[in-house]
């Protein structure tokens, strides 16, 4: 089974290599990141509620995968991972970046370290134009590096504002993707002949929620117009909607310039939908997990299992649907360098795998498994309290907390919705992956874990809560 693996392996790099070698130039990169966008929330993957055109568009024109993975359940572990191809838990990144005190206190870094190997960096060493436009997350909120310092030749707008648009303006971020696409296409009309990569990472459906009442006005009949505010529905799908026709003009420039067929298109999402339940979520969580259990923050499916969707004419295969690959955010960076032609940076010690041939079309099982670590509590609803860890290799994922405690094995093709616990059915499953998952966990940076992470008692009113149970997590180091 390894030599087969290994076969696979070298087959998709002289694949992907020939490819890059009959095209007349090197192709072109754009990888478009949503933000809090569940798998459930396209139309190409099931949504009977909302239409979005474009990316179904983008998905007839090449290939939907329907096991995708994030790196983590939250923004920043999850474009760390993206970028890196490593666990981003490697580089002290466990939850969202905020101020540095808040920072230190979780032990997390406050930025990830801009000597880190990226793939920014990798396309640029290999000639390439690189631009990062839209959210970052990866650190400056606490002074940390500026974006250009991670491989990027043009840095466009992107959390706090710019080009003119004030942050203060109550609808800057309901106008976002539209500032966004006009940076992303005014680089593209002035990089000159060098092929480009570009990161597109939009603010939307994060919330909070503020449309203009110009995009809400197709969807006001989902809201009660004797009620002055618009209901949740209306402001989420308007959102969705605008994310939607501004990725669609996108796709329009670029078949007016003749680069749609030389232009890797790659559609994600950092995680899973918000809950409801947060204060100032700002009426979101009518985002769609699909049918997974979980939301953002938990490591259930629903929190970390994303839409992915990649388009290459002519050797990306049109309207393919894929069931059967396991792939995750770490897999990016390394099945993108493949698939371009773009040597990985020197001792570069990834996580990631190279999927390329999956992305081609071919049929590729996964050499490693893929993991999670969340340390922190889960708001909203007690069903989406997870374990502290999780691990799916195969057909099989388990989850459990660092102390044994709540060990939860399903087979996760057949029971996508983790309902079925077949943990006492399979404790040999279970012991394997415990041990893998639970060795993985001990080699991460040591650092606190709230004392909720893994708990999923539900605070019944006037009952005390029960006491904690024994924690596994590690007293963070000194630095």
């Amino acid at each position: 089974m390894k030599r087969l693996r290994f076969l696979l392996l070298v087959l998709s790099a002289g694949l992907a290599a020939e490819l890059v070698a009959a095209s007349s130039r090197r192709p072109n990169v754009i990888f478009i990141l949503a933000d809090d966008l569940g798998w459930g929330d396209l139309s190409c993957y099931g949504n009977t509620y909302l239409r979005t055109p474009n990316l179904d568009r983008l998905a007839a024109g090449g290939s939907l995968f329907t096991s995708f993975y994030t790196s983590g359940p939250v923004c920043s572990p999850s474009r760390a991972g993206f970028f890196t191809g490593r666990y981003p838990a490697r580089d002290r990144i466990h939850g969202h970046f905020a101020t540095r005190e808040l920072n230190e206190s979780r032990g997390m870094s406050s930025w990830l370290d801009p000597r880190a190997a990226n793939v920014a960096g990798a396309f640029r060493s290999a000639g390439y134009t690189t631009a990062h436009v839209g959210k970052w997350h990866l650190g400056n909120d606490a002074g940390g590096p500026a974006i250009a310092d991670y491989g990027f030749d043009f840095v466009g707008s992107g959390e706090g504002g710019g080009a003119g648009v004030r942050k203060d303006d109550p609808y800057y971020r309901a106008r976002s993707t539209a500032l966004f696409v006009d940076e992303a296409l005014r680089f593209i009309s002035g990089r000159g002949e060098r092929p480009f990569y570009l990161q597109l990472w939009a603010l939307l459906p994060h919330a909070t929620l503020n449309p203009t009442p110009e995009q809400m006005e197709p969807f006001l009949r989902l809201s009660n117009r004797d009620i002055a505010h618009p209901s949740a529905r209306t402001l989420y799908y308007a959102s969705v909607a605008d994310l939607d026709r501004e990725i669609g003009r996108l796709l329009d420039r670029l078949a007016e310039l003749g680069l749609a067929d030389d232009t890797i298109i790659v559609f994600s999402s950092d995680n899973g939908p918000e809950e409801i339940f947060i204060l100032n979520a700002g009426h979101s969580g009518v985002g769609s997990p699909g049918p997974f259990r979980g939301r953002k923050r938990s490591l259930y499916e629903g929190g970390v299992r994303v839409p992915f969707l990649v388009r290459w004419p002519g050797r990306v295969p049109a309207g393919r649907v894929d069931d059967a690959t396991v792939i995750g955010g770490i897999d990016f960076m390394p099945s993108l360098c493949a698939l371009a032609g773009v040597r990985l940076p020197e001792g570069h010690a990834a996580d990631g795998e190279d999927l390329s041939r999956a992305l081609l079309g071919g049929v590729v099982d996964r050499a490693r498994p893929l993991m999670w670590e969340w340390r922190f509590g889960i708001a909203g609803h007690v069903i989406n309290r997870s374990p502290q860890l999780s691990i799916r290799d195969g057909e099989w994922k388990l989850l459990l907390n660092p102390d044994r405690s709540r060990v939860e094995l399903y087979a996760i093709n057949r029971d996508p919705s983790e309902i079925d616990n077949l943990a006492a059915q399979h404790p040999d499953v279970v012991d394997r992956l415990a041990r893998r998952v639970l060795e993985w966990q001990r080699g991460l940076p040591a650092g606190p874990a709230d004392a909720t992470a893994g708990r999923n008692d539900y605070p019944w009113p006037g009952r005390p809560p029960p006491p904690a149970p024994a924690r596994g997590g590690r007293k963070a180091k000194s630095d």
